[in-house]
């Protein structure tokens, strides 16, 4: 076999086991949760410090890969994750497991900066193209397979597999990218901008970290305060900062074309919608319905077959359907399927998804594989890779900042909703502290551990307070259904209003950009 085609298998390996990551935790965290006695923010950070890492990470990544070389901190990439990895799986405590999944997310950015540029490098004339298009269905199967391998793991090896299977297939592509990838780099590096890459990390992460403990500590806190404005005061001094460096890590002159801002609009509202509901669909089914891991992962099908399955269709669709038309039907399906879940009751069984499973599940297909081809499609090819490593920048923190403001909207709602009805509820169960552990649980997944400390109850009693606990964690979906498909219905109004033809780049020699208009 050539070597280039070697270097995909490569590439694509480490790249699906990076994806994968973001997807396959979902299934596991109910067992975790119970295996670590973890809290439900604890099951936020576990999937919010990979997101928020990898999206700190990325742009630095591609700026040292500019100057060490590219294979090298992929390389590099690959080792830090798997060690990592192997520290999540032998984790004994939440702290320990929610540091090491942010380890990964820097492991991950490294890998995902420079994948596109060492493809780049091994192929050239149609053949990029077949690559670039092996590197899409990577993409869309890492997201589909991702619920049902954590699911399989999970229930016949326990959670801590869904982390040590990826040491393995680490070995396999790191001992590759050695043997038969060849080494690049910018012979013009511009350097690292260190400034920039502190000022929105630390802003990324006072940001979620407010979000995340601001039912806990109390929005009005001087702690939840402190944090929300220290993000925002250093967001905006990221953004001066950028305006006056020569060699930005952020080059806000992107955002001068409408096009760029529509795609990074759809890959944020796209992640803060669809993906970022995906721990709340999996408390559902585990804490409510009372499913298993492979059982859940199962029921995510209709979603992550249907992203798979239209995916390649799009693709071929981009040549010949504007892309703002597939962008913005993709995320109206999105918001309609997220709209028809909407209405789940504490009987229902996990069929009344189905149909908004199947509608978001299109609709999810139907974008992927334009968005990435409209972000780079607006740039000069010699800026391609910081026009990707934003947009899948936006793509993470719209997972990490999605999944954080959800759980806050769902804290409160649950522990109001709770509150008011179990106040009259006999002995220890109407006592406001045991109600604000109640609700802690419930939002965990946890309801029946919860009920089982609260002593003297009967049976009739503990059954009561369960139906009540089920009640209030459906009432608090159906208020996520709703906010994430007022997002995706925002995102699918932007490709619609600012995704234009003219701001497509045609290089000389390139082949034609993909139809807008």
């Amino acid at each position: 076999m050539e070597r280039r085609w070697w270097t995909l298998i490569a590439i694509a390996m480490g790249v699906f086991m990076l994806l994968i990551d973001v997807t396959i935790v979902n299934v596991a965290l109910p067992d975790i949760g119970r295996d670590l006695e973890s809290s439900f923010s604890d099951l936020e950070w576990v999937v919010n410090a990979y997101s928020l890492m990898l999206a700190a990470s990325l742009l630095v990544a591609g700026s040292l890969a500019d100057l060490v070389g590219r294979r090298r901190v992929f390389v590099g990439g690959l080792v830090v994750f798997c060690l990592a990895s192997l520290g999540c799986g032998l984790a004994g405590t939440p702290l320990v497991l929610n540091l090491l999944r942010g380890v990964q997310g820097i492991g991950g950015g490294m890998m995902f900066a420079t994948s596109l540029a060492l493809i780049a490098q091994a192929f050239h004339g149609p053949d990029r193209g077949i690559a670039f298009g092996v590197m899409g269905a990577v993409t869309g199967a890492a997201v589909a397979v991702g619920p049902l391998l954590g699911g399989l793991l999970t229930d016949g090896l326990g959670w801590e597999w869904i982390f040590f299977v990826n040491l393995p297939i680490g070995a396999i592509a790191g001992f590759l990218t050695l043997t038969k990838v060849s080494e690049s780099r910018d012979p013009h590096p511009a350097g690292i901008d260190w400034i920039g890459a502190v000022l929105f990390s630390v802003a990324l992460f006072l940001g979620i970290f407010g979000l995340v403990r601001g039912n806990a500590e109390g929005w009005g806190s001087t702690q939840i305060v402190g944090c929300l404005a220290g993000s925002v005061v250093l967001l905006v001094l990221f953004v001066l900062v950028e305006l006056r460096r020569e060699h930005p890590l952020f080059d806000l002159r992107l955002l001068r074309k409408p096009t760029f801002v529509g795609a990074s609009m759809v890959a944020f509202c796209m992640s803060a919608s669809l993906f970022s509901i995906f721990l709340y669909l999996t408390l559902y089914l585990q804490g409510v319905l009372d499913y298993g891991p492979l059982e859940a992962g199962l029921r995510f099908l209709p979603i992550t077959g249907l992203m798979l399955l239209v995916g390649p269709i799009a693709g071929r669709l981009s040549a010949i359907v504007p892309v703002r038309a597939l962008l913005g039907a993709g995320l109206l399906l999105v918001g309609v399927g997220l709209l028809l879940m909407r209405g789940v009751e504490p009987t229902s069984g996990w069929t009344v998804l189905v149909v908004g499973f199947v509608v978001a599940g299109i609709g999810s297909g139907l974008v992927n594989p334009p968005l990435a081809s409209t972000a780079i499609g607006v740039v000069e090819p010699r800026r391609s890779g910081m026009a990707s490593g934003i947009n899948s920048t936006f793509r993470q923190v719209g997972i990490a900042s999605g999944v954080a403001a959800l759980g806050a909207v769902f804290q409160h709602h649950v522990h109001d909703e709770l509150a008011a009805a179990a106040a009259g509820a006999p002995g220890a169960a109407g006592d406001p502290e045991r109600i604000d552990q109640l609700a802690a649980a419930v939002t965990a997944g946890q309801t029946d551990r919860a009920l089982q400390a609260i002593p003297s109850l009967s049976a009739e009693q503990l059954e009561r307070l369960r139906d009540l606990a089920d009640a209030t964690f459906v009432s608090g979906l159906n208020t996520l259904f709703l906010i994430t498909a007022i997002v995706a219905l925002v995102g699918a109004a932007g490709a619609a209003l600012l995704i234009r033809r003219q701001d497509f780049v045609v290089s000389q020699g390139a082949p034609a950009p993909p139809a807008a208009d």
